[in-house]
């Protein structure tokens, strides 16, 4: 047998019927990801295998360096075959790593390569995928019909003028793409040497004078305003833990006027400045019914030397082990109290506190959303198997499994589309094995919705993105093709 086939990971007749008859055709809603709006609104098209899948890949990169791989055919100036080749070196030796796993996947989708890529497939497989790379099926453009991707966010800074989401809204183009609010560099009152900067940048943007931070807050203000009217409905924080140490106006005005005269505030200061713009941020998403999502516990950019000569986003982040409970309880508390707590999604990065956000999510609902705070989805160095696992067991304990939004790519790559089948072969896997071990009721009444609506309707409905244009009857015709493919899967999986 094959190494992907149609039942990958789908250990039981269960999972195998569950996934082929109520997860596979489904569309994709990536409300997370780091694409290029320019890639998007240009529709690249990726002259080789490097661009596409090794390009800014840092997952692979830090395979590479275990396996003694020299950093120019990483990140530095070694030819893109060349680069391709020592990755191709590499895979074999990432048995039990979920690159492997999602190498193999990648090249089965997006290019119907089935051989296993090593040093001596590599100069076939290069030479196959680029000529496959040359079609229009796979420009960006393509490749987002080709997946079912009917809406994505990216991730962009209040000082971006949008002028590429613009372009994209003004196209025929089938997925609809919507800025997310990333105001991190916001919170920056220690490093006046980038915060200055920035602020200059967003006195430009929001067109300005900032002579003070009233008028700050007033220009994010109008960011927030202006990406509401671009279709935004989600900001995004990425932060060690959350800040909980508030203070007042006046305070918060004292560490700005500071920084702006690039004195680098303390830790302290700058835990009372971050707590403060959080909350601010917090209202403004609440006013406006968006999604806040925190990403917390990343530890970042741990190797200095290399972070000098690389720069960041190059592979040398890992899990923290800050403590999280108190700082976030605190957190959420301050903004309902307020009536001001928008839609969170909270996202772990390490596997430790699985459960101590899975129990954060029930203090804070109200009644009003289902599920109106969410346990992300498996993030980093969790999006693998084990990780996916270990969300969906934690949510399930602690909360409702059926109200959960369901995954996101959260990548920078075009070819990182099957995650989403990834995870949803291994959502369909755990149900599939609960069934049968008599945990779940064999009911498809009962389970056939619920992951319908996890792989994309609870995504759906809970972002509240700006709706898309009515489908075409192509679109119609494609999705009751992928259906129809979806029930003959099934016929034969029953078979086994």
């Amino acid at each position: 047998m094959k190494f992907i086939h149609e039942d990958f990971l789908l250990q039981t007749r269960t999972a195998r019927r569950l996934y082929h008859h109520y997860a596979e055709a489904e569309p994709i809603l990536d409300f997370h990801c780091h694409l290029s709006p320019r890639d998007i609104a240009e529709n690249r098209q990726f002259k080789n295998l490097f661009e596409i899948w090794l390009e800014g890949d840092h997952y692979k990169w830090r395979a590479m360096r275990s396996n003694g791989v020299a950093e120019r055919f990483c990140t530095g100036t070694a030819d893109p075959f060349a680069k391709f080749q020592a990755w191709a070196a590499t895979v074999p030796h990432t048995v039990r790593n979920p690159l492997f796993h999602w190498t193999h996947l990648e090249l089965k989708r997006y290019f119907d390569v089935e051989e296993l890529l090593d040093e001596a497939s590599a100069v076939r497989i290069w030479k196959e995928a680029n000529e496959r790379l040359a079609t229009p099926e796979l420009t960006t453009q393509g490749i987002l019909k080709k997946f079912g991707v009917k809406a994505l966010c990216t991730t962009d800074d209040p000082t971006d003028d949008l002028k590429l989401h613009k372009a994209i809204a003004a196209s025929n183009l089938g997925t609809q793409v919507f800025p997310a609010f990333r105001p991190d560099k916001a919170l920056g009152v220690d490093r006046p040497e980038q915060f200055n900067p920035w602020v200059d940048r967003l006195s430009a943007a929001a067109d300005m004078e900032m002579d003070g931070f009233a008028a700050f807050l007033d220009a994010l203000r109008a960011r927030h305003d202006f990406f509401h009217s671009a279709g935004c409905r989600l900001s995004d924080h990425g932060m060690n833990q959350c800040y909980a140490d508030f203070c007042s106006d006046k305070t918060a005005a004292a560490i700005f006027a500071r920084t702006r005269k690039g004195k680098p505030a303390s830790p302290a200061e700058h835990a009372q400045f971050a707590s403060f713009m959080m909350l601010f941020f917090g209202r403004l998403d609440a006013e406006k019914g968006w999604t806040k999502q925190l990403h917390l516990g990343a530890l970042r950019n741990n190797n200095t030397r290399l972070l000098r000569e690389l720069g960041p986003d190059t592979g040398f982040d890992s899990i923290g082990d800050f403590p999280q409970a108190a700082s976030l309880a605190v957190y959420l508390d301050r903004l309902d109290r307020e009536n001001a707590l928008p839609k969170t999604i909270l996202y772990n990065n390490n596997p430790a506190d699985y459960h101590v956000f899975a129990t954060m999510l029930g203090n804070f609902q109200d009644g009003t959303i289902p599920g109106k705070i969410q346990l992300g989805s498996g993030w980093w160095f969790l999006d693998q198997k084990e990780g996916i696992e270990g969300q969906l067991n934690a949510l399930s304990n602690l909360g409702l499994l059926s109200r959960f939004v369901g995954m996101v790519t959260d990548s920078r790559s075009f070819m990182s589309y099957p995650r989403h089948e990834y995870f949803r072969r291994v959502l369909c896997n755990l149900i599939g094995r609960d069934v049968e071990s008599g945990e779940i009721p064999d009911d498809d009444m009962l389970l056939g919705p619920m992951i319908r609506n996890i792989c994309y309707s609870n995504a759906k409905q809970y972002m509240a993105l700006p709706e898309p244009v009515a489908d075409s009857n192509g679109d119609r015709r494609k999705r009751a093709a992928a259906r129809s493919n979806g029930e003959s899967a099934l016929r034969r999986a029953n078979k086994h």
